[in-house]
């Protein structure tokens, strides 16, 4: 699976001809320039990021990044940065797909996304492959994107506040609502609001310890680039790893992270007002380089600068203790983190869920799979979610495939479009 992941991106990326590397600075005008006003679509091209960084900003980004220095040594947060570059180019295609072949339901609200990009682009003997990434997509959001993050909740403000793990879900599961039995328009509102203030206030406090100890910073940076190609030895409470290891976890947690290739995003930028899918593909594309190249890059330099990676310690705790060991109060600043990127992540992949009800059932399926979303998020903070875990991994492998196969047979239009798009005049749309 990871395989398949990782080579898509290396395919794409290297039939666009570095595009997504090239042109990031093009992704961050088009991001501040906004929308035309004749352009259609539901939400601003700017919502439409914040909505699925909103769902990629996660526990991955605090616990992953932990996890994979955990088990991989430091040298896995290399290989996050190789997954990134090469995820930006899929997050790209992605993107342009879902705007180039997405269409209007019932509502005359904008759907779009792998099974639309499917039915629509590829020929009819492709669509049960819709039909796939719609059934996984729907159950998936409910094991790695609901309970599992409202878990990671409960088990934060326990450990760090004392509030009971019930009291947490249902004060949680209120929020959800709020936000979630609003749709798309509500939900993009909210993470316009939260994602760049959250993700804002985690840099700030990274980069702080970061300059703090910056001459650490450069035996750090040699430490992950070394543990990359090497075998990193056993010290401490660290069991040794091996450099399969170091590339295992780390490209793992780096797409757990950022979704590149899972075909969840391309249903937010889909609901884009643009007119143009490839000006969407490169704001899509800033999403995986701002999730893993900048968040999980500062979660990572804190734990190798602080030096507590041996400890034994993993996940969001190892996070936490490099946050306490270079600040007071560190921990506290992870826990709070902790809780917003979760909220995000659950309001975010509600809208994933909600669109494959509608490719699935019509639009009747709107309200019974919101009040549904919004009751199952209690349920995550009193079971314990190890099969949970499992399923909803197995899902979102279940996910990729279509959306993978997809990506390599609608590669040729891509890159076609992104060909003609770079041939305009300048200031014009193709």
């Amino acid at each position: 699976m990871l395989a398949l992941l990782l080579g898509t991106g290396i395919y794409l990326t290297i039939g666009l001809r570095f595009m997504p590397l090239r042109r990031i600075p093009d992704g961050i005008k088009l991001l501040l320039r906004g929308r035309s006003s004749n352009a259609a679509g539901d939400i601003p091209p700017f919502s439409a990021l914040m909505t699925s960084l909103s769902a990629t900003i996660g526990t991955g980004n605090i616990a992953g990044v932990a996890t994979a220095i955990a088990l991989g040594g430091p040298g896995a947060l290399f290989w996050m940065w190789m997954t990134a570059l090469f995820g930006m180019a899929t997050k790209y295609a992605e993107a342009v797909c879902a705007v180039q072949f997405r269409e209007r339901d019932g509502q005359g609200n904008y759907c779009g996304g792998p099974m639309y990009y499917i039915r629509n682009g590829l020929h009819r003997r492709w669509r049960p492959l819709g039909v796939a990434f719609a059934i996984f997509g729907s159950l998936a959001g409910f094991g790695i994107a609901n309970t599992v993050q409202s878990n990671s909740v409960a088990d934060v403000m326990e450990s760090t506040f004392g509030v009971p793990p019930l009291a947490a879900g249902l004060t949680l599961m209120v929020l959800v609502g709020a936000v979630v039995l609003g749709g798309i328009r509500r939900i993009a509102s909210v993470a316009s609001l939260l994602v760049p203030f959250m993700a804002l206030a985690y840099l700030i406090a990274g980069l702080g310890i970061v300059l703090l100890n910056i001459t650490e910073v450069p035996d750090a940076l040699s430490t992950i680039v070394a543990s990359a190609f090497s075998p990193t030895a056993a010290t401490g409470g660290f069991a040794g790893a091996t450099v399969w290891a170091a590339l295992r976890w780390g490209v793992a947690r780096g797409i757990f992270s950022n979704e590149a290739g899972l075909g969840s995003a391309p249903i937010a930028h889909a609901a884009a007002r643009t007119n143009q899918p490839v000006e969407q593909g490169m704001i899509a594309m800033l999403g995986t380089f701002i999730d893993t190249l900048i968040i999980c890059t500062i979660t990572g330099l804190v734990i190798v600068i602080t030096d507590v990676w041996p400890s034994g310690v993993s996940g969001a705790s190892l996070t936490s203790m490099a946050f306490s060991t270079a600040l007071p109060g560190g921990d506290y600043m992870v826990a709070t983190g902790l809780c917003l990127f979760a909220f995000t992540t659950i309001i975010g992949w509600s809208f994933y869920g909600e669109r494959c009800m509608v490719f699935l059932f019509g639009t009747g399926a709107i309200v019974p799979f919101r009040v549904a979303w919004v009751l199952a998020v209690p349920v995550g903070t009193v079971f314990k979610l190890s099969t949970v875990w499992l399923i909803a991994d197995t899902l979102n492998a279940l996910m990729a495939i279509p959306n993978l196969i997809a990506l390599i047979l609608l590669a040729p239009l891509v890159f076609r479009l992104t060909r003609e798009y770079r041939v305009q005049p300048q200031g014009q749309t193709h």
